[in-house]
């Protein structure tokens, strides 16, 4: 299977250190273009990726085509790259707010094979959450093979094109919100006489367990509270205070304003 990459960047090297790791293609057969020399020439080194001068180089003879630039980057990037891919090459977006439909016009086809998926950064340690849709051009078997590798640095899950923008605001931009969370609870533990280094290993194992332990139990993350919580607790008045400072309400709020900008991108 021959995979191809426009675009090198942070993203890219997450899926291609993925599929690597698990052994679902071999580095000669990854091919990627980025207009950076920099970019190209580290994602070379650092994978032993062959990469290319032109991105016409990477489009034709690939199984797989990753479209991994920003989306400001798309509408120069599609019509080019429409002009001269194969039929059977099964495309591959990350790009956020840019629909299939979007995608096949730009492309001035509608023949074409097209994946939509929405990673986070995590996936830079083998731990990111995709999202992913396709047009009807994509059949089951081949949409395995997408999924297989989308699994590679993380978990990946097939929506339906109408939750892709839900996606961005709870997992594509999530990780900013759970980084500030860190950072604000550090800041209190150095605030409180704990140094800093120390305070973001406690904080983020915190978040870490936290998260594993609602993911293997499947119970309700009000239940987990709660488990915490003791009669006239310290941890109860913390979240009396979280409450009295409007915490769920500022996330609902924040993740509300990321999908409304991801609708509207």
């Amino acid at each position: 299977m021959e995979i191809g990459f426009i675009g090198l960047g942070n993203m890219a090297s997450a899926i291609i250190g993925g599929m690597l790791e698990k052994g679902i293609v071999k580095a000669d057969e990854v091919i990627g273009y980025d207009k950076s020399e920099e970019a190209a020439a580290k994602a070379a080194e650092k994978y032993q990726i062959l990469t290319a001068f032109e991105m016409e180089s990477v489009v034709k003879d690939v199984d797989i085509l990753f479209l991994a630039v920003k989306p400001q980057v798309l509408p120069a990037v599609l019509p080019e790259i429409g002009k001269m891919i194969e039929k059977e090459t099964i495309i591959v977006s990350i790009a956020a707010g840019k629909t299939v439909a979007y995608l096949e016009e730009n492309l001035g086809r509608q023949d074409l094979k097209i994946v939509r998926c929405m990673p986070n950064t995590p996936a830079l340690v083998l731990e990111g959450c995709t999202g992913v849709c396709s047009n009807k051009n994509v059949s089951e078997e081949e949409m395995t093979k997408v999924l297989a590798i989308l699994s590679s640095f993380g978990k990946a899950v097939q929506v339906t094109e109408q939750m892709m923008d839900i996606v961005v605001g709870i997992s594509g931009s999530s990780p900013a919100y759970v980084f500030m969370f860190i950072e604000a609870m550090a800041d209190a533990a150095v605030l409180a006489g704990m140094p800093r280094a120390m305070a973001y290993t406690f904080c983020a194992q915190a978040v870490l367990g936290s998260a594993k332990l609602l993911l293997e139990t499947g119970k309700h993350p009000g239940e987990l509270k709660d488990m915490v919580c003791s009669p006239a607790g310290t941890t109860i008045e913390a979240v009396k205070v979280l409450e009295e400072c409007g915490f769920r309400a500022g996330i609902i709020d924040a993740v509300e304003a990321c999908i409304d900008r991801s609708r509207n991108l």
